[in-house]
């Protein structure tokens, strides 16, 4: 594949300013991405900018989950919970090596809301909906059989549970590899540069997107035939950068989780924690490095870069935790992390958060811009293909047959994805023999990278310690800039690891300062700058 390096970023910069392209689009979410991948892919030509890092804002701060959303059964979505059960099955097709099935419980009991018959029920239609393509039917356990699969589970007044199959993925390195695909199929695409504004031609449409490069400073224009804005959360604020007589659509929330030791809460499959007198639920979700619990949904209007996790987020999900699992007695220090997020759902007068509808919204202005927000992050792909559909309103008959519809559920990268653990094993055994590295830095490189991870040892220095290797790859092939980023984003040192990887600062710091030519002293204002996203991501802790 081709990098998609820090250098490729100042390559790409120089393009945005020389070319004119068919679409420019705002925002390197997950839905950025998805609509440069789809529209490269029709042989469009394509700018993508993003404020920020990549990912940085909601779609690095999902549950990790891909799902067709059984809560959304009691608000009568089923159209949502057919596509994005639908999606669920392309993406494990698109994505193997970050799309993996779980199996999840949903504990009922004698005061829950949803008795077993109702949830039966709607356990069928789940099924159904998916046209029984999912990983694994469902299954009815009793209150004995439930204590049996999950011997943690609160056992007062327990009735059943009911066993249904999901499954969990990378966000962030699912927007990465996204982009990486648009990448291949030549979409021009830049982290932190801000779109300031737009200029206007004689016909009263949108001729070029104002920017400014965050990194450098520089401002400059990108010449543009139609504008995509899938900024999510930020949707009202370019909306009225872009357009002054924008008037807001969203009605965004907030959404907290937190991460625990594996040890500290031993889940034998991921959980569904009900409030039992809420329409919220909670997620108790195993993986191979962490427990997440999350997650809160409660109306948020500040600033979306201003989400923070608070001990009130803290202690509701403390609460719910130990209302299921009184046993493992969870407190606040068990906590590695929290991360808070803003949704951007779209108001439709929903009297509460948790009614308010999870469908997207494509709205086409008539001076050249098209606004994508909502959504759920499983339907990403389809939700992309119909924003670029809706943009190919613009264009002439003639172009919309010669940007006709792509096959975007081909696999994101050449390199397929390992099917089970015998394949993972085998694949390590082979290349222990043949690459310099331990068994156990394979068995992690072939978890996070499937086939891709023999490309990645052969192509860096023998002498890279594990995390070295991740910081090059993160480098070259994912336009990482920052050392905060590489934490936040690219691995999961701050949530997963007890001390956030702040011991191998050092060694990852190295790699950065030989690959991106920093002195020692921007190396130490890097180092600076992560501490600092640490105590903030941790403030809650001084005030529980």
């Amino acid at each position: 594949m081709k990098n998609f390096s820090f250098a490729n970023r100042i390559q790409n910069i120089g393009k945005m300013k020389t070319q004119e392209f068919d679409l420019v689009i705002i925002g390197g979410g997950i839905n950025g991405a998805g609509v440069a991948r789809d529209a490269s892919a029709r042989g469009m030509k394509v700018a993508l900018i993003e404020t920020r890092d990549f990912a940085s804002g909601t779609s690095s701060k999902s549950s990790k989950l891909i799902h067709g959303g059984i809560r959304y059964l009691e608000n009568l979505e089923f159209k949502l919970v057919f596509e994005a059960l639908n999606e669920r099955t392309k993406l494990f097709e698109m994505a193997p090596h970050l799309v993996h099935p779980l199996r999840f419980m949903i504990p009922l009991y004698q005061e829950s809301r949803v008795g077993m018959f109702k949830m039966g029920l709607g356990m069928w239609l789940y099924d159904a909906l998916s046209l029984f393509q999912t990983p694994e039917m469902h299954e009815r356990c009793s209150s004995k059989e439930s204590l049996a699969r999950m011997p943690a589970l609160r056992e007062t007044n327990l009735v059943g549970s009911y066993i249904y199959s999901d499954a969990y993925m990378d966000d962030d390195r699912l927007v990465i590899e996204t982009l990486r695909s648009a990448n291949e199929n030549g979409a021009i695409c830049a982290n932190y540069i801000k779109a300031s504004g737009a200029q206007f031609g004689s016909d009263g449409k949108i001729s070029a997107v104002l920017c400014e490069d965050q990194v450098g400073g520089e401002k400059f224009a990108i010449k543009a035939r139609h504008v995509i804005s899938s900024v999510g959360p930020w949707t009202d604020e370019v909306g009225q950068n872009l357009l002054k007589d924008w008037k807001k659509i969203l009605r965004p929330t907030k959404g907290v989780h937190l991460t625990l030791p594996k040890h500290r809460l031993p889940l034998s499959s991921a959980v569904v924690m009900g409030a039992e007198k809420e329409d919220r639920i909670v997620f108790g979700i195993p993986r191979h490095e962490m427990i997440i619990i999350g997650t809160t949904d409660t109306d948020y209007k500040e600033a979306p870069e201003n989400v923070t996790t608070t001990p009130e987020d803290v202690k509701y999900l403390l609460d719910i935790t130990h209302q299921y699992f009184p046993g493992a007695k969870v407190t606040a220090q068990d906590i590695i992390a929290t991360y808070a997020g803003v949704r951007p759902l779209v108001n439709d007068g929903s009297s509460s958060e948790g009614k308010t509808s999870r469908e997207h919204t494509i709205i086409n202005d008539h001076r050249g811009v098209t606004f994508v927000a909502g959504g759920k992050y499983t339907t990403y792909r389809l939700m992309c293909q119909q924003t670029v559909e809706k943009a190919l309103e613009f264009f002439s008959m003639e172009e919309k047959i010669k940007f006709a519809r792509p096959d975007t559920t081909l696999p994101l990268n050449d390199y397929t994805g390992v099917e089970n653990f015998q394949q993972a094993q085998s694949l390590v055994y082979s290349w222990s023999s043949e690459l310099a590295r331990s068994a156990e830095d394979l068995q992690q490189l072939v978890d996070r990278y499937g086939k891709e991870a023999e490309v990645i040892c052969s192509k860096y220095s023998e002498s890279y310690s594990y995390w070295q290797l991740e910081a090059a790859q993160a480098i070259d092939n994912t336009m990482c800039l920052h050392l905060r980023d590489f934490y936040a984003r690219r691995v999961h040192l701050f949530l997963a690891d007890r001390h956030h990887g702040v011991k191998y600062m050092d060694e990852i710091g190295k790699v950065f300062q030989e690959k991106m030519g920093w002195t020692d002293s921007r190396l130490n204002d890097e180092k600076k700058m992560l501490n600092e996203y640490m105590a903030h991501e941790l403030e809650w802790k001084k005030h529980l």
